[in-house]
């Protein structure tokens, strides 16, 4: 393992988003805030509790997971388009670095970014919403667990890519979607119980419960059953990323 070249590729990766801090740092932590102010406080004043926490604080896992999601996937795919389109991933093609040292430059990256600016915003939901965290050890195990798994998603997606509009295509037709009906802003045990059962087949429900129940004990499903459904994911993406490099596929355009 060429940990030189590892430590290369993630330290480019880290240094591009602290040259770049108000669109990869401030941009999606305000989006979040914008939330917060509009969900937490206007609204979620007007409301009762959900499970006996207040629905600003409720909503505080899933904006959290929504943020995590996007942004995973948004720098994983981006890092590795971005030479791809410049022309640039020929000197990582010549350079003796294997494709798994690449991916861990690369994923390695883009999940720190994502668990940064993930605390971030957890830190900067106490502004608004007063909340607690029963299990802090299971919350930061789901922190990482769906930032790598979706910081891996990101760079399949960046290594499918062939235009920025690909890029987004996925993100903002698959993913957001999937968020926003997956519970980040309600409990499914709300939903008619033929929502419910169709509900489950939204893969984002589990991760969106499991994290929401590190918070405050409570899920929609049994957090077995997500740490399980997470750990799937991962799995898949890492045999997708085995294959493409198995069948020889290059990383240019």
């Amino acid at each position: 393992m060429n940990f030189y070249a590892i430590r290369a590729i993630y330290r480019f990766e880290m240094a591009r988003t602290f040259r770049t801090l108000t669109q990869s740092i401030a941009s999606p932590v305000l989006s979040t805030s914008l939330y917060f102010i509009v969900f937490g406080t206007a609204i979620g004043s007007r409301m009762g509790e959900i499970g006996g926490v207040s629905y600003g604080a409720f909503i505080i896992p899933g904006l959290i997971m929504m943020s995590l999601l996007n942004e995973s996937i948004s720098n994983a795919s981006f890092g590795i388009y971005l030479p791809k389109w410049t022309g640039t991933i020929y000197e990582l093609l010549s350079a003796p670095v294997s494709p798994v040292e690449a991916v861990v430059g690369y994923v390695g990256a883009a999940a720190t970014k994502s668990m940064m600016l993930g605390l971030l915003i957890l830190v900067t939901a106490r502004i608004f919403v007063p909340y607690h965290i029963e299990h802090p050890v299971w919350m930061v195990g789901f922190l990482v667990l769906t930032a790598v798994t979706f910081s891996l998603f990101g760079f399949i997606i960046g290594l499918w890519a062939d235009d920025f509009q690909k890029l987004q295509i996925i993100p903002l037709m698959v993913v957001t979607p999937l968020t926003f009906l997956g519970g980040a802003f309600y409990s499914i045990g709300m939903l008619p119980p033929i929502w419910q059962k169709i509900t489950l087949a939204n893969p984002v429900v589990y991760l969106i419960s499991g994290f929401r129940w590190s918070f405050y004990g409570q899920s929609d499903v049994n957090v077995v059953v997500s740490l399980g459904m997470t750990l799937a994911f991962l799995v898949v993406c890492l045999g997708i990323v085995t294959w493409i490099f198995r069948t020889g596929y290059k990383m240019k355009t």
